[in-house]
C-alpha cells in the first residue's frame, strides 16, 4: 500500500505509536512519518506507506502552529508537563508580550530543549535528560515568519506560529518569557500545517480504522511534488528510468521535475542538467 495519509495526531501519542498504529490498520509494514510532533502536541502528522516513504526527507520543513503560552513560571520541561522551577507573580501587558514575541521573527539562533531528539554525543537528548543529566547545547539557526498574540484569559496567551523546520515551540515560550522577566511554558500546541499537508485534510486514527476501504485514503506519493512540471517518458526512456539509467531529453530547462510512463504512472523525481534527465529518486514498484 503506497501513498500518503495526514493524520490528526491524538494527544498523549508519540508519533512512533501513531505509525504503529498505521503499520496495523495499513497492513503495511513500510511506514514512517515527517515532522515530529511530542506526545502533548496534536495536529498535522503527515505518514508515508509503502514504496512512499521514499518521499519522506522531500517534505518541506515549514510548518504552522497554534500553541498557548503560560506565562509566570518555568520548568524542566518548557512545558506544563514538566517539574516547576521558578514561579513568579509578575503581570505583563499584551502590548508587553507582543513586543517580546516579536522579537523573535526573522531568522534567530534556538538552543533545542533537553526534551528534544537532537543528538549529542551519539544519544537522543530527552534519554539524557531522563538520568537528570543536562549537557551543553548548540544553538541553531531557525526562522520565525510569523508569531501572532493573543490573550485568553488570566497568564495564558494563544500563540499562532509560522516558522521552520527544526523549531521548538516549547523553547519559544520559554524564550518569550524570560526576555519578559517572568518565565513561560508551552501549554498546549497543535500543528495546523506541515509543508502542504493541513488539517482540512487530516484524518483521526478513529477515522482511519472506520474506514471500509482504506487504500482510498491515500494520497498519491506524487503530490508532494505537485508545484513541480510533469513530463512523459517514452518506452525507451521508461526503461532507462527502471534501469537507473539517464537519458537526453530535448526542449527541456534545467530543473526537477515529476516523470510518468505513458499509462501515467509515476516513475520518479527526476533532474535535467544539460539536456540529461537523471533520477532523483524513483517511486516505481519494484
Amino acid at each position: 500500500m503506497n501513498g500518503i495519509i495526514i493524520i490528526d495526531k491524538p494527544g498523549g501519542w508519540t508519533s512512533h505509536d501513531t505509525v504503529a498504529k498505521l503499520r496495523g490498520l495499513l497492513g503495511e509494514r513500510r511506514v514512517g512519518h515527517g515532522g515530529t510532533l511530542d506526545p502533548m502536541a496534536t495536529g498535522v502528522l503527515p505518514v508515508f506507506t509503502g514504496r512512499a516513504t521514499r518521499a519522506v526527507s522531500f517534505l518541506p520543513g515549514d510548518k504552522e502552529y497554534q500553541a498557548v503560552l503560560r506565562l509566570g513560571m518555568t520548568t524542566d520541561t518548557q512545558d506544563i508537563t514538566g517539574k516547576v522551577i521558578t514561579s513568579c507573580d509578575n503581570s505583563v501587558s499584551l502590548q508587553q508580550v507582543v513586543e517580546a514575541a516579536n522579537g523573535f521573527l526573522g531568522d534567530v539562533m534556538q538552543t533545542p530543549p533537553m526534551v528534544s531528539a537532537v543528538k549529542v554525543g551519539g544519544r537522543r537528548l530527552y534519554s539524557l535528560a531522563r538520568e537528570g543529566i543536562e549537557v551543553e547545547r548548540a544553538a541553531r539557526p531557525v526562522t520565525f515568519g510569523r508569531i501572532g498574540v493573543t490573550h485568553i484569559a488570566g497568564h495564558d496567551y494563544a500563540l499562532d506560529v509560522s516558522c521552520s523546520g527544526g523549531t521548538y515551540i516549547r523553547t519559544l515560550c520559554h524564550d518569550i518569557g524570560r526576555r519578559l522577566g517572568c518565565g513561560g511554558v508551552l501549554a498546549r500546541l497543535r500543528r495546523v500545517r506541515c509543508g502542504p499537508f493541513t488539517l482540512d485534510g487530516a484524518l483521526t486514527l478513529e477515522q482511519v480504522a472506520a474506514a471500509s476501504g482504506r487504500a482510498s485514503l491515500l494520497l498519491p506519493a506524487d503530490s508532494l511534488f505537485s508545484a513541480l512540471p510533469a513530463v512523459t517518458a517514452t518506452p525507451a526512456q521508461r526503461e532507462r528510468i527502471l534501469h537507473g539509467g539517464r537519458y537526453t531529453i530535448r526542449d527541456t530547462s534545467d530543473g526537477d521535475y515529476r516523470v510518468y510512463s505513458q499509462d501515467g504512472v509515476f516513475l520518479m523525481l527526476g533532474r535535467v542538467r544539460e539536456g540529461v534527465m537523471e533520477t532523483v529518486k524513483s517511486f516505481f514498484d519494484v
